[in-house]
């Protein structure tokens, strides 16, 4: 915590504060992040608390001592509650016309005779007897759903056995829209049992006024438990008391504990969607990148034609235009011709080709073109198109391609993705990119606070070329922001490439804090210093030279030597601030500097029988690329334009209770087709006994 409030990052701490955590991983330590905000935001409400109710004269000394004992957010808003400034209440009416003594006979219970005792408090605007014990009942009732123990007792029996159900508006159950919340047209389930992605639908579905949405408990059970609790005699008091309970439960206690009870299993349904949704978008970010190669984007189309970019190595805008391969205008030997001229050209070593509309047709195209010039080592590449449209109408777009249009931007980010699909998605808002369920529906802050980390966690365990890599890139290394990473890039603009990490020291206003938070995570290639192409941080510089000197050779020469490091002895070099995590990590890097902890790169094709969902059959086995994985099973794009769902029971031959315990994103898997649902635009796979 000490480490946070003096603005330390996740990263740093997991990477180079070890001795000080534990050795904590990355999710710890952003659990105790989570938990510390959490906390300190309990503190502050503790505080407007007791003010509020020191303002109105209520604070005692053991009411105080409770609240400031208290960190449970749920019970200290129950103690709140009866203090809490409301609208005026039926019973905040009664209580001004002077009947809270008459609720307190009322509750006494002792009282054979009420209506008569209701006689006295009949003046003013009270008309009657009756009058005066309605009031006096809607105070009970008040009192009751505002006690503690009651809101307890109920708020057991929802968690216990509240149903969630999910009825169909009528009116609406055969529209086109409706379709999709079929399955919940008549639905019902223990809330408890309800998974994270059935809840969220049916709230979708609600959203869209297509259902209705209850979450209920036994509210027999419920009332008489609580009259039970309030109700001690036989006499007509007791009735009215009886009443005044069941009154409060019906009106005032369930409709809060639902409401409760309902923004609990958002709340928990958000988590749930909110952490597949990071786990997706990590591993899309670590997807293996092809590398610096020479590169030919293609966002394909049919009316538009294709729209073709060449690249250099380093992502840099060469040469575009189109071509029209596929009809209506087809004119497929002059699109040949011109491939053919570009690939020599522009000597393309990859073509990159979107997942889009006549993505198929394309690639049947390009291949067909190599084949006829009989090159054999161009490899091509089906590229997920997903936040490509939104990148290429984005501001950062407009900045880097001023001149371009919008479908221009598109080829360049579809062939730049196969490049280095980290470097070029940090550029689009992470809920466009399409890993996630429900990504709408969720709490937007939440959601944004864990992609955010996702994303800085992911850029940070690559780590940056700071001499190539983008403004976007370098906002989410530590320390650093949209500020410093664009005073970054100003200054390698204006004095060119930076030739060590202490140069960082230079740019404005990064200043030794900054400095410490990003240098380890910012690399420059052929520097003087080779540790400033590592994962080693500058403060550890002196380390890894005073084990070159121990071992009578040069930084240079230790990290070339696998046998002069096996023979140090690092426990030598440990001391109060440096101890033996700091030390492995350090030598883990002197072995493999710098490296790219992203697997290899591999070629892909889909079946050359299927190319419309109208292709498919049951029994088909395809090969297929995991795009999208959900807890309740994995979307396989079969190449057919629609995904086809294997649901987490298809998912293995044995029981899976996380589909990330047996597939990745973009892994490229057999499936077997099992059902296709063409009026819905559904296909059902299985991955049982289909060969990986």
């Amino acid at each position: 915590m000490n480490l946070l409030d003096d603005g330390a990052t996740i990263p740093f701490i997991s990477r180079y504060r070890k001795e000080r955590t534990g050795s904590m991983d990355e999710v710890q330590v952003a659990k105790v992040s989570d938990t510390y905000e959490e906390l300190k935001k309990l503190v502050k409400r503790k505080e407007t608390i007791l003010s509020t109710i020191s303002e109105q004269g209520c604070l005692t000394p053991e009411l105080e001592e409770r609240i400031n004992n208290c960190w449970d957010s749920t019970v200290l808003e129950d103690i709140y509650l009866p203090y809490k400034p409301k609208r005026r209440t039926r019973a905040q009416v009664a209580r001004e016309r002077g009947l809270e003594p008459l609720a307190m006979i009322l509750l006494n219970q002792n009282d054979n005779h009420p209506a008569k005792t209701a006689e006295a408090y009949v003046k003013g605007d009270i008309a009657n007897a009756e009058e005066a014990l309605q009031g006096a009942q809607d105070i009970i009732a008040e009192m009751v759903s505002e006690d503690e123990r009651s809101r307890q007792s109920v708020r057991a029996a929802f968690r216990r056995d509240a149903i969630i159900t999910s009825r169909v508006v009528k009116a609406k159950a055969e529209t086109d829209e409706a379709q999709k919340f079929k399955d919940y047209f008549e639905w019902s389930e223990q809330l408890r049992r309800c998974t994270s992605h059935r809840l969220l639908a049916m709230r979708r579905g609600e959203a869209e006024g297509i259902l209705r949405v209850r979450i209920e408990s036994d509210d027999e059970a419920n009332t008489e438990r609580l009259q039970r609790a309030y109700v001690r005699g036989h006499n007509m008091c007791a009735e009215l008391v009886g009443e005044a309970v069941a009154d409060g439960y019906k009106r005032l206690l369930m409709p809060s504990i639902e409401s409760e009870f309902a923004a609990q299993s958002k709340e928990k349904a958000d988590d749930e969607a909110i952490r597949v949704f990071a786990t997706n978008l990590r591993q899309l970010l670590l997807e293996a990148p092809l590398g610096q190669k020479r590169v030919m984007g293609v966002d394909p189309g049919f009316r538009t034609g294709c729209k073709v970019v060449c690249l250099d190595a380093q992502g840099t805008l060469l040469h575009h235009e189109a071509i029209f391969p596929h009809p209506p205008i087809h004119k497929p030997a002059d699109a040949m011709e011109a491939l053919m001229d570009m690939i020599r050209k522009y000597r393309i070593e990859a073509i990159a080709i979107g997942n889009g509309t006549a993505s198929r047709e394309t690639e049947s195209f390009v291949r067909l073109t190599l084949s006829t010039m009989q090159v054999s080592d161009v490899q091509v590449f089906v590229v997920s198109e997903d936040g490509a449209s939104i990148y290429s109408a984005s501001k950062t777009a407009r900045e880097e391609f001023p001149d371009e249009d919008v479908t221009v931007r598109g080829a360049v980010s579809i062939g730049r993705r196969l490049m280095d699909p980290l470097a070029e998605l940090v550029k689009i808002d992470p809920k466009s990119i399409g890993v996630g369920q429900y990504q709408h529906d969720v709490d937007q802050s939440k959601l944004k606070h864990a992609l955010d980390l996702t994303v800085e966690s992911c850029v940070n365990s690559v780590g940056v070329n700071v001499n190539t890599a983008s403004r976007h890139l370098l906002t989410y290394v530590s320390g650093l922001g949209p500020t410093l990473a664009q005073n970054i890039v100003d200054y390698r603009t204006e004095h060119g490439p930076f030739a060590t990490r202490s140069d960082l020291l230079k740019v404005m206003r990064l200043g030794p804090s900054a400095f410490q938070q990003c240098a380890g995570f910012l690399r420059i290639p052929d520097a003087t210093n080779p540790l400033d192409n590592s994962a080693v941080h500058p403060e550890s510089y002196h380390i890894v030279a005073e084990m070159a000197a121990d071992a009578g050779c040069s930084v240079s020469e230790l990290m070339a030597d696998a046998k002069r490091r096996h023979n140090i002895e690092l426990r030598k070099y440990v001391t109060d601030e440096v101890g033996m995590p700091t030390l492995t990590d350090i030598m883990s890097e002197l072995d493999k500097p710098g490296r790219d902890p992203r697997n290899q790169l591999e070629t892909f094709a889909f079946d050359e029988r299927v190319k419309e969902i109208a292709d498919l059959r049951p029994g088909m086995v395809l090969p297929g690329i995991i795009t999208n994985i959900t807890n309740f099973g994995a979307f396989v794009d079969v190449g057919v334009h629609q995904d086809g769902l294997v649901h987490i029971s298809q998912l293995a031959d044995r029981y899976v209770r996380d589909p990330n315990e047996v597939v990745k994103l973009r892994q490229h898997v057999t499936v077997r087709v099992t059902d296709v649902d063409l009026r819905r635009n559904r296909i059902s796979l299985s991955m049982k006994n289909c060969s990986k």
